[in-house]
């Protein structure tokens, strides 16, 4: 179903308005901020809207004071919200079997990951890109330097924004022992096949291990892990309408019983070190939830993975025609691409291979005093600069020095797009 609409509609397929309005509604601060200040928040990159029901569900079962390694009715309920939170995780990520791994964050658990494969998978090589985030690259750059492996980055391409496929997959031999990719670039949005990557490293390597960091691509678009089978894929649930403080990753099978932290008395396969939090496989449950609802108005299927599918195919639709109307403009505001004193970074024409980020930058002003001017017209976005260790490595692959990051989520409206393109024409002309 994804890719067939995908297809139909290259340059996205907004939400009718009365369901745009519902949208809206069940999120958090979407027009005004905490202070009840009115503001476009265009920096879910960093940190997403929260759902209300995801906030709410989180106080909820956060009060709730019983450990869950226990007999009696609370402690069952609760095993219940966790296995019900590790179902929905592989809903999400259509996956089966494998072990179900919450944290602290997404990036401690990648360093968790690279470290148990690294540390018991042979090899003289480990491979990745230049667009990763820190949490990988530092890792893959730590155990290849503690093990005396060779590291190997593959290049960006300026044009796309992303990686390709054949520069990846040249770097992979029989000696690699593991693989790591991020699935969509956290500055261009540019979106890795991978596919592509997966499929042609296991024919260089068939018992290659992969790793994916989806943290940035999963609130977008479709993850399918029968189409990409890898062996690790983390996310962060405060960039997915959820909270902050917790981290979700899938661990396959073969890759979950590599030694690593654990109690002794655990099972091979389990990784969560210490009592879980519940709430963070009920709040997992409450986006799963959302997307499902949201994917009930465009499917008649009851099934739950189909119903998130046609819930995340829909609002990459939306957010592709909100990313089309910043780029192209429409008949109420002009669009950036045509914008006098404003530069579109990285802007590949297909937009099919993109998620909803932008990174633009000014004729008259820098990347850091535009991120002021926006907010002195409450709008926040943010700048990606190389004195950053977000940004550095992925900025001078491009050849570019900073960027002003955009990026809306699916519960904007296409009026917030045009008001955002009013507002930059504003700081342009003016700085």
């Amino acid at each position: 179903m994804g890719s067939e609409l995908s297809s139909k509609h290259p340059d996205g397929l907004a939400f009718p308005d009365a369901l745009m309005r519902e949208v809206k509604a069940r999120f958090l601060q979407v027009d005004h901020d905490h202070h009840g200040r009115e503001r476009l928040y265009f920096d879910n990159a960093g940190g997403s809207f929260r759902l209300k029901a995801a906030a709410e569900r989180f106080a909820q079962v956060d009060a709730i004071p019983d450990n869950t390694e226990r007999i009696h009715a609370t402690a069952v309920e609760l095993q219940q919200i966790q296995a019900r939170g590790c179902d929905d995780l592989r809903t999400i990520l259509n996956a089966t079997g494998g072990s179900v791994y919450a944290s602290l964050t997404a990036s401690g658990a990648m360093f968790d990951m690279v470290r148990a494969v690294a540390e018991n998978v042979p090899g003289t090589n480990m491979v990745t890109t230049v667009l990763e985030h820190p949490s990988a690259f530092d890792a893959m750059s730590l155990y290849a330097q503690r093990l005396g492996r060779e590291l190997r980055v593959a290049k960006s391409n300026p044009v796309t924004g992303g990686v390709d496929v054949d520069e990846i997959v040249r770097l992979v031999d029989k000696d690699t022992c593991l693989l790591n990719v991020i699935h969509a670039s956290n500055i261009s949005g540019a979106k890795l096949d991978m596919e592509a990557i997966v499929r042609r490293a296991r024919e260089i390597k068939p018992d290659l291990y992969i790793l994916v960091d989806a943290v940035q691509h999963a609130p977008h678009g479709l993850i399918d892990l029968q189409k990409t089978p890898v062996d690790g894929i983390n996310l962060a649930p405060y960039k997915f309408f959820g909270c902050r403080g917790s981290g979700l990753s899938w661990v396959s099978e073969r890759a979950a019983v590599l030694p690593h932290h654990k109690l002794a008395g655990k099972k091979p396969g389990y990784w969560d070190l210490g009592s879980a939090s519940p709430w963070q496989f009920a709040v997992l449950t409450e986006i799963v939830d959302y997307v499902c609802w949201l994917g009930g108005h465009f499917t008649q299927a009851t099934d739950r993975r189909a119903l998130f599918v046609a819930g995340i195919t829909h609002i990459e639709l939306h957010e592709r025609a909100l990313l089309s109307a910043l780029l192209d403009g429409n008949a109420n505001a002009t669009g950036m691409r045509k914008m006098e004193g404003v530069n579109v970074f990285l802007d590949y024409e297909d937009l099919s291979k993109r998620d909803l980020i932008l990174g633009i930058g000014f004729d008259r002003i820098d990347c850091t005093q535009a991120v002021v001017e926006y907010a002195r017209r409450g709008v926040t976005v943010y700048e990606r600069v190389a004195s950053s260790i977000y940004s550095k490595r992925m900025l001078e692959s491009f050849g570019l020095a900073g960027t002003v990051r955009v990026s809306p989520l699916h519960c904007h409206s296409m009026a917030d797009i045009e008001k955002f393109l009013r507002i930059t024409r504003e700081i342009a002309q003016n700085g």
